[in-house]
């Protein structure tokens, strides 16, 4: 028999006040992959194979290589806010915390990166 309340035991249990936003995150870069990820598609499978010059000279052109861009750094936020929100749903503690900073780092190194190598690529 419990002598608590409801109100007592849902205490600690209730909005996180970020739902919302996380919501309207999660929906503005899911409409944003819906365009980006078929551009994508026929804008790199338009050069798969081709020689090391032509790839080259296709992404020094502005529309391949802002597209890539955009598509990198959209999929990687998307990817990182879900693995956020399943890190701080079924990790607690030190663990969680450690696991969130972890998951940013290698979020923003994945972009960092891969933003480095297209400059490469166009330069």
């Amino acid at each position: 028999m419990q002598y608590t309340t409801d109100r007592k035991r849902a205490q600690g249990l209730g909005s996180g006040r970020s739902g919302t936003h996380h919501h309207w995150h999660m929906m503005v870069s899911s409409a944003a992959l819906i365009i980006l990820v078929p551009l994508f598609v026929f804008t790199f499978g338009r050069i798969l194979g081709s020689s090391h010059a032509e790839v080259m000279a296709y992404f020094a052109r502005p529309f391949p290589a802002i597209l890539s861009a955009l598509t990198l750094i959209v999929v990687t936020l998307h990817c990182k806010a879900e693995i956020d929100e399943a890190i701080m749903d079924y990790v607690h503690g030190v663990k969680g915390k450690l696991l969130l900073v972890a998951v940013t780092a290698a979020s923003y190194a994945l972009i960092a990166t891969g933003l480095f190598a297209l400059v490469k690529l166009a330069l």
